[in-house]
């Protein structure tokens, strides 16, 4: 019996042992299989997304605004001090696009320019992320006929008055009213050539950003062009059509509508009052731009 009962333990023994090499014999094989697969994998140069920035230029149309101006901090201008507090309502405003200046490479960003920064987070690029940014112009028309109410060195008024650069008032953001806003992009593809080098399709960016506005005042015959500060907030969405060219060029055409809310632009210099005011306004834009895929 003990015999017996002692051969059972060696062949058990035995067939653990030849269990326990072939197991280590196979997890070997797999690990080594794995690395291959691995290396195999990352050698393999594999799409990540597109990245893409393009630069053109923009016509802009702005809503009526009351614009708030204060100042609490007596200045001094052509030998009189002032403080004031009033608005102006219901102004008008136009763009300046000053086109003309295309023609000198010197002097590109003096127009109204605009560039986008952006990624296509896959390959058929229907959805993606970028940085916006519209150098657009807010100049108030001179000479125009507005109701305006507050005070000016204490005095209290309430009246239609004539905004006359040289006597009272003119009020601009040409350096611009300058739009930045991180929007997120949806694209369909309408239309693709048979060898894939041409396509069309729509595209829509729904997003948000700051102003950050140089703002040019002049006030009492006194004109200072400030420094640029954040001063407000702005939100829109932007939607046109995206051609896509050759491999790596695109052109866009697009629309913009959004609200701007400038709450604390400067006046005349830092610490002599602040500027507030919001409008709603409309752009056509046009973009040219180039792209190219990232690779993993």
């Amino acid at each position: 019996m003990k015999q017996q009962l002692k051969a059972i333990i060696e062949i058990c023994l035995a067939t653990h042992k030849r269990f326990i090499i072939y197991a280590c014999f196979m997890l070997s094989f797999a690990g080594s299989y794995a690395a291959i697969e691995i290396k195999d994998t990352l050698a393999k140069p594999r799409s990540k997304g597109t990245f893409y920035l393009s630069w053109g230029y923009n016509r802009n149309w702005y809503s009526k605004s009351d614009i708030r101006i204060q100042n609490d901090n007596p200045q001094l201008i052509n030998g009189k001090y002032y403080t004031y507090d009033f608005t102006v309502y219901n102004a008008t405003a136009s763009d300046r696009p000053d086109f003309d200046q295309i023609k000198d490479v010197a002097n590109i960003t003096i127009p109204q320019f605009g560039f986008r920064v952006g990624y296509f987070f896959n390959n058929k690029q229907d959805f993606g992320i970028e940085i916006n940014y519209d150098h657009a112009k807010y100049v108030v028309n001179n000479y125009q006929k507005v109701r305006v109410k507050g005070q000016i060195n204490g005095d209290y008024f309430d009246k239609d008055t004539i905004l006359d650069p040289d006597k009272f008032l003119h009020f601009e953001h040409t350096d611009g009213a300058n739009f930045w806003m991180i929007n997120f992009i949806k694209r369909w593809k309408l239309i693709e050539s048979k060898n894939k080098k041409y396509n069309l399709g729509l595209i829509v960016k729904p997003g948000f950003g700051i102003v950050y506005p140089r703002t040019d005042v002049t006030i009492f015959g006194n004109r200072i062009n400030n420094q640029w500060k954040i001063s407000g907030i702005i939100a829109g969405v932007e939607a046109g059509l995206r051609v896509e060219f050759l491999k790596n060029g695109f052109l866009e055409f697009t629309g913009k509508g959004a609200y701007a809310n400038y709450i604390n632009a400067i006046v005349q210099g830092k610490g002599y009052g602040k500027a507030s005011h919001k409008f709603w306004v409309a752009e056509a834009i046009l973009m040219l731009g180039y792209q190219f895929k990232l690779k993993k």
